[in-house]
């Protein structure tokens, strides 16, 4: 007699993805979760350390602001790095193709007196860097590194040519900048400054720094601004949830294993490159018409290198590349704004979090039976009691550490994130077709 051996609906155990799929959800929560906390924190320690140092600077709309200003072109030229080194190739180029929409940025806006156009003509310039940087090191297979150094020189006196060029006999315009360019629209959420402002100058601890860093964020805002902002969320959308973005990363992990499933590995590399030259060109227009209304000569600053020092803090990862220039922004901003005494409020902030860090290493220590984690908390311990020492001791900091302070905090967090880092397993190779 036959036994029937169909299951029941809903009966026997799980699918074998189940598992999977439900750990990945959980994973993903406990990531959402922890970054969430990381902002929770760092918020509550800028308003204890505002609150015990008195420089209202730390959380003022005004230093929001001037953040944005300073975070979005950094923030910019990360995209731009990480739509290249997700498809595998190392964009050093970066600085270059700011160059390129700095320039054409502004000799668009010029001549059309359409800032729109100037945007559109900056997002090509720097697309046409990608471009090149494109044919080099994928087709031609030169080092990534040489083709993205070669850029970054060409830009310069290229477009130091062109300013002979078109920008010398203009009124206002010289051989190093160009004449006065038109702006941008300004947004923001209406009745936010007339609601908050009250509270932000009220000093109660949390409510008047939460109103400060809101109004700050939402209010007088350039259009570029907003649509920097809106990119960072559409990048994180495209790469991790199409089936486009899927390839595309996979070119930069295992462009082999990519291109044994049908993947045109060259055309998503060329399509990478293209898309990372627009944002790094974006980010040139917003030097050139936004943080100013002229173009100028080395007007870039190094920031595309800094845009890569940012995405490499945010581990290739658009929330990371966030944190990473909203954070040199936001030292950026202070020495404007608030200048020595509001740095030297930082080294208390500084202290604080490697105290965080010590007992963290204790703790790991006692938990997993381990001496390693204590030469990490004495080596933590010792800084942060120098720091802490420092703070209580002067009332400012040296006007050259003042100035120096944003390339200091990249610096120690690029030192601190080191040890997480994991990026795209085929980076940087030169790679070629199989023949056959």
């Amino acid at each position: 007699m036959s036994r029937d051996t169909t299951a029941a609906p809903g009966a026997g155990p799980a699918p074998a993805g189940a598992g999977a799929a439900r750990a990945a959800r959980w994973s993903a929560a406990w990531r959402r979760w922890r970054v969430l906390s990381l902002v929770l924190a760092v918020f509550v320690a800028l308003s204890a350390v505002r609150e015990i140092s008195g420089q209202d600077a730390l959380t003022a709309s005004g230093t929001m602001q001037t953040m944005l200003a300073f975070a979005v072109p950094i923030g910019l030229a990360g995209l731009g790095g990480l739509w290249a080194e997700r498809a595998g190739i190392i964009n050093i180029g970066l600085e270059g193709m700011m160059v390129f929409g700095t320039w054409f940025g502004a000799y668009a806006a010029w001549t059309t007196g359409n800032p729109w156009a100037g945007l559109a003509a900056g997002i090509l310039g720097g697309m046409a860097g990608g471009l090149v940087h494109a044919v080099a090191t994928v087709t031609f297979g030169v080092d990534h590194i040489v083709s993205g150094v070669a850029i970054n020189i060409l830009s310069v006196g290229a477009m130091r040519y062109l300013s002979v060029l078109y920008f010398m006999d203009a009124p206002g315009g010289g051989a190093g900048q160009s004449p006065q360019l038109p702006d941008f629209d300004r947004v923001g959420l209406p009745f936010v400054a007339d609601l908050l402002r009250p509270v932000e100058k009220s000093g109660w601890f949390l409510a008047s720094d939460a109103a400060g860093i809101v109004t700050g964020l939402t209010t007088g805002m350039s259009m570029v601004t907003l649509i920097a902002l809106l990119l960072l969320p559409a990048t994180y959308a495209i790469l991790w949830r199409t089936r486009f973005g899927l390839r595309l990363r996979s070119c930069g992990e295992n462009p082999d294993a990519a291109e044994s499933l049908g993947v045109n590995v060259y055309g998503y590399k060329y399509a990478a490159l293209a898309v990372s030259g627009g944002l790094a060109g974006m980010g040139g227009v917003f030097l050139a018409m936004v943080a100013s209304s002229v173009y100028q000569q080395g007007q870039t600053g190094g920031r595309g290198y800094i845009g890569l020092a940012a995405m490499i803090f945010g581990n290739w990862r658009p929330g990371g590349l966030a944190m990473g220039a909203g954070l040199f922004g936001f030292t950026d901003a202070l020495q404007i704004r608030g200048q020595g005494p509001a740095v030297h409020a930082l080294l208390l902030l500084l202290a604080g979090a490697l105290l965080v860090v010590v007992l963290g290493a204790v703790a790991t220590a006692v938990w997993r039976r381990r001496l390693r984690p204590l030469r990490t908390a004495g080596v933590a311990l010792l800084l942060g009691a120098g720091l802490g020492a420092w703070y209580w001791s002067t009332e400012t900091v040296p006007g050259e550490v003042v100035i120096a302070s944003p390339y200091i905090a990249t610096l120690l967090v690029l030192a601190l994130a080191s040890q997480r880092l994991r990026p795209p397993a085929g980076i940087g190779r030169q790679w070629r077709r199989r023949s056959g």
